[in-house]
């Protein structure tokens, strides 16, 4: 009205209505314009949150050992994210959804990374990466009890914030580690609270400023001082334990904390769960490597590669079959039966000893098994093998004869009622059986294989009979359809 009445001083009422018509349009125009920017730019672009997952059913906590994208990197339900280290293996990380990978929250080399923990942020195809919204971290709160009618109202406290997740770069975790420094003295300069290898040296220093001094009568003492090496006692280990300061004498009684992985953490708690709540028994026998040495080399010929192991693997699962009570775990309410047969396999790692899976053994051919056993023994090195890949055998064997190892008995791995310790050959002269021409003495291909067995499930005459069984499928490759 004001524009139309202002123009009615200078032209008719027509042409004044129709300024204020068009200016009207321009405004609406304008108001349009900035409304579609706003839902189309807005602020912050919502985020797809990634979390620690549960990688095993024993999982904790996990450790980021690489991301395999970067920041703005596009990816498609299935690809790779990163890779995390499990108290099994290390395992990727896959996404769930198609999007971007926007923010990285808990950097490479993180470690001990709770179940739950906010790693990373994506947002959708065709949102802005750059402008996403990390959301704030949510504080662990503990729950109070309601307060009393009758009682006087609680003093007022301040709650304890939750402990803030630390991050290091890899250069000052080896720092820390090597010189057993609290991280959570160091003061974080780097991005986001970073302790960077600055932070971490700045650390060390004033921890050495702050030990005292040697004293002043073992510095000005005239009479040289000869320190002899220490005698080590008859076990061969030395008197005190190793240096705790790299190229500094240590003081007898320090050491070096050595920290351990997520693997051998629980490698530790399954063996101390194995000893101190399974009753193990003990059997070995010996059995003769002879027909299985011939058979190696005719199937050699025929460019077959297997292993004396692919035989020892076929031969204990063929015995499984035979002997289903011996194929038997146990529950927590007791015995429980398994209608498969898979045979777990010991693999020695830089992270630890692991136990991949070759599944339905019994019904695989030896060539078959030797392919299996060959590729889950480098995918457990690589550590890139999968859950499925090294959870739920039914029976485990452990062979150490390449080391040079003669005999030993082997930790049962539970929830399985057996494992077959399985050590090297050796020749020995033994009479040879049924000779028409009387006793002559020949030389034997021996291997010693011991059974440690659940007293609970497997008895000590049935773990008799299953070595008698193994070793007759053994020396009898043909009857066990090897």
């Amino acid at each position: 009205e004001h524009v139309g009445h202002r123009g009615s001083r200078s032209c008719s009422g027509t042409v004044s209505c129709r300024n204020a018509a068009h200016v009207l349009s321009m405004l609406l125009d304008v108001m349009c314009m900035y409304l579609k920017w706003t839902v189309v730019c807005p602020a912050g672009a919502a985020p797809l949150k990634v979390q620690m997952p549960a990688l095993s059913p024993t999982m904790e906590e996990g450790n980021i050992v690489k991301w395999l994208k970067k920041e703005g990197e596009e990816g498609a339900a299935g690809d790779t994210l990163c890779e995390i280290e499990t108290d099994k293996a290390v395992v990727v990380l896959e996404s769930s959804e198609d999007g971007i990978l926007a923010k990285i929250l808990v950097q490479e080399g993180s470690r001990g990374v709770r179940l739950g923990t906010l790693i990373a942020l994506m947002v959708s195809e065709g949102e802005d990466w750059k402008q996403v919204e990390i959301p704030a971290p949510e504080p662990i709160t503990p729950t109070a009890a309601p307060p009393t009618a009758a009682g006087p109202a609680p003093p007022l406290t301040t709650t304890p914030s939750a402990p803030k997740q630390l991050r290091l770069s890899p250069a000052a975790r080896h720092i820390l580690d090597t010189h057993g420094l609290d991280p959570h003295l160091a003061k974080a300069t780097g991005p986001r609270g970073l302790i960077t290898k600055e932070d971490a040296l700045k650390l060390l220093n004033q921890r050495d400023e702050r030990r005292p001094a040697p004293p002043a009568a073992a510095v000005t003492s005239p009479a040289p001082v000869t320190v002899s090496a220490p005698i080590a006692p008859s076990t061969g280990r030395p008197t005190f334990p190793p240096l705790s300061v790299p190229g500094k004498p240590g003081m007898p009684g320090t050491f070096t904390e050595i920290p351990a992985s997520n693997v051998r953490r629980v490698i530790a708690q399954r063996l101390t769960q194995s000893k101190s709540t399974i009753p193990h028994a003990y059997a070995s026998v010996d059995c003769d490597l002879g027909p299985v040495m011939k058979l190696r080399k005719q199937l050699a010929t025929e460019d077959i590669k297997v292993s004396v192991n692919d035989f020892i693997i076929k031969a204990a699962a063929v015995s499984l079959r035979e002997m289903p009570e011996v194929n038997v775990m146990w529950s927590g309410d007791g015995p429980q039966a398994l209608d498969y047969i898979h045979i777990s396999i010991a693999v020695a790692t830089p992270r630890g000893l692991i136990t991949p899976i070759i599944k339905d053994a019994a019904s695989k051919g030896l060539q078959e098994i030797a392919a299996t056993a060959k590729a889950l023994a480098k995918k457990a090195r690589d550590g890139k093998l999968l859950p499925e890949e090294y959870q739920g055998g039914s029976f485990s064997i452990s062979n150490l004869g390449m080391f040079g190892i003669s005999e030993f008995s082997a930790v049962i791995n539970p929830p399985q009622a057996c494992i077959l310790a399985v050590g090297g050959t050796r020749a020995e002269l033994r009479m040879a059986p049924h000779n028409p021409d009387g006793p002559v003495l020949h030389t034997q291909q021996l291997m010693t294989v011991t059974l440690s067995s659940d007293g609970r499930l497997v008895d000590d005459e049935l773990a008799s009979r299953f070595l008698e069984k193994f070793r007759t499928n053994l020396e009898q490759p043909q009857r066990a359809s090897l």
